[in-house]
């Protein structure tokens, strides 16, 4: 595997809404009337493909967005609602051509084999771009949209708990046996089961279509999926980790990891853990990218910028706080910070735009050229595929018969 600091960067925009600053929707330039029609996101998607980007995430969640960690907020002056991120995903996909895309999805109340065909289908819609973003779920009030489990309510100040820990712990143990589930689906047919062939009336190799008898503590799937094997092979598949337990998820089973170090000695700490976990999970032969993710506000000047973050924390009552680090500057004060932090061992950045469309254009048309200036970026897409933009190559099918070894 080759070094970070001595490979090209990967770059993808994570988007959510009218942006990631709440008071966003409420930017001149903001279009908060079409955050629930198909051709806003389908324009920002494009945007982010006219950049060159890697891929787009879609945010989502199933409860509704909540300034309170562990109950449903009563606020109005901030954007409540959102579309679901994997059919969103599937109507951007056939009207863009090369950028990837990765919708999120909650494994918690969601079951594996639905999601493993809507992320295949979604790979043939974009012809070979499609991942998924898998995220848990530990609010109550979203367990009760379903009335299957049930959670007591967490309070962040206990997040550290012994209590608390082994839940979380639990529900990334789930989480890694869900994405293992989709994997295997994926593969349950082989890539030349399908024979479609009307003169003999054979449409499938039925001997190519395989049970995939998985048993474990959360799921007993005997498959196959319905779905013929994706055009990836196995569609990319990335996680969020800010701590141990979802690191310990991101070297097990995802292809991307995205992490939030507040400075470059954090995320130096940070890919070395997942690096340790990634050698105890037997994986250090496959690619595992780990990008660093960012809230960004950035403007032609870095004052400009750092008023404007001023505005909107003025119209929100509030100092915005995240869980990322939030780099408020110029594009290319941004592009000396990325190129600082990759000898780190980053192998990329998400960017999450504090304010759409405003942050987003920042980044596709002033911080792009600036990174391609420096050689740290593509110039064109040398690939068709997300994992070939990645570096990944397509994985063999798990359930394929391996070609004897010829005689020597």
């Amino acid at each position: 595997m080759s070094s970070a600091s001595d490979s090209p960067l990967h770059l993808a925009v994570a988007l959510d809404g009218a942006g990631w600053h709440p008071a966003a929707w409420r930017e001149p330039e903001a279009r908060p009337g079409e955050l629930f029609r198909a051709r806003y996101w389908a324009g920002l998607v494009a945007e982010a493909e006219q950049g060159l980007l890697d891929f787009v995430t879609i945010e989502d969640a199933l409860g509704v967005q909540s300034a309170d960690f562990a109950d449903v907020d009563d606020r109005v002056d901030q954007v409540r609602g959102r579309l679901d991120a994997v059919l969103t995903a599937a109507r951007v996909a056939p009207v863009t051509e090369r950028i990837g895309i990765v919708p999120t999805a909650v494994t918690t109340h969601t079951e594996p084999f639905h999601l493993s065909k809507a992320i295949a289908t979604l790979d043939y819609a974009a012809t070979g771009r499609a991942g998924v973003r898998v995220q848990i779920s530990l609010k109550p009030y979203e367990y009760a949209l379903f009335g299957r489990r049930t959670a007591q309510r967490l309070r962040l100040a206990d997040i550290n708990s012994e209590q608390v820990q082994a839940r979380i712990a639990e529900h990334f143990d789930e989480a890694a046996d869900y994405v293992e589930v989709l994997r295997r689906l994926w593969d349950s047919w082989e890539d030349d089961a399908e024979i479609r062939d009307a003169a003999t009336g054979r449409f499938i190799d039925r001997a190519k279509v395989h049970h995939i008898d998985f048993e474990g503590e959360w799921f007993d799937v005997r498959g196959p999926s319905i779905t013929p094997r994706p055009p990836q092979g196995q569609p990319v598949v990335a996680a969020l980790g800010h701590a141990t337990v979802p690191y310990r998820l991101i070297a097990r089973a995802a292809d991307v990891g995205f992490v939030t170090p507040h400075d470059r000695d954090e995320a130096r700490a940070i890919v070395e853990e997942i690096r340790a976990e990634q050698e105890n999970a037997c994986r250090t032969e496959e690619t595992l990218h780990v990008f660093g993710d960012l809230v960004v506000f950035l403007d032609d000047t870095a004052q400009a910028a750092a008023e404007r973050r001023a505005r909107l924390d003025d119209l929100a009552g509030e100092p915005f706080t995240s869980d990322a680090h939030i780099f408020t500057g110029t594009a290319s004060e941004l592009a000396d910070q990325l190129a600082d932090w990759r000898h780190a061992g980053l192998t990329g950045y998400r960017l999450r735009p504090a304010a759409i469309p405003h942050d987003l254009e920042q980044i596709t048309r002033r911080l792009v050229p600036e990174l391609q200036a420096r050689g740290l970026f593509r110039t064109a897409y040398e690939s068709t595929t997300l994992r070939g933009h990645l570096g990944l190559s397509r994985p063999a099918n798990r359930y394929a018969a391996r070609p004897a070894l010829a005689a020597v």
